[in-house]
């Protein structure tokens, strides 16, 4: 069952993951490279170099769980990311989330302001 929703938090790790990789390996990167823990709940987003191929790793209920979207045409969009910049994590939200993976860029979306409750 799909357990992923907009009250979960995002990360993306910004450097093209190698595809191949999986449980245990993407844990590693989580640990070594983005320095959280994966059994806490969030959802890590692992994107391939040609942006065509997104792994989402998540802790749920007996043990993590890899969702895997490979697109058969056109690539994800995602926001501009600063190179510069030596974060080993973005965070991101559940509506940057979802599109990305509909092949809007989120940089580029034009929003209507919203109220948004305040965070506890």
């Amino acid at each position: 069952m799909f357990c992923l929703s907009d009250s979960d938090r995002f990360f993306l790790y910004p450097y093209p993951t190698d595809m191949r990789k999986s449980f245990y390996s993407l844990s590693g990167i989580v640990t070594e490279k983005m320095g959280k823990d994966v059994q806490e709940g969030d959802a890590f987003i692992f994107i391939n170099k040609s942006l065509t191929n997104m792994k989402i790793l998540h802790a749920e209920y007996g043990g993590l769980v890899i969702y895997n979207m490979r697109l058969e045409s056109g690539t994800f969009r995602l926001s501009d990311i600063d190179r510069e910049e030596s974060s080993a994590s973005l965070s991101v939200n559940w509506s940057e989330l979802t599109l990305i993976v509909h092949g809007i860029s989120p940089s580029e979306a034009k929003r209507a302001p919203r109220w948004t409750p305040k965070k506890q």
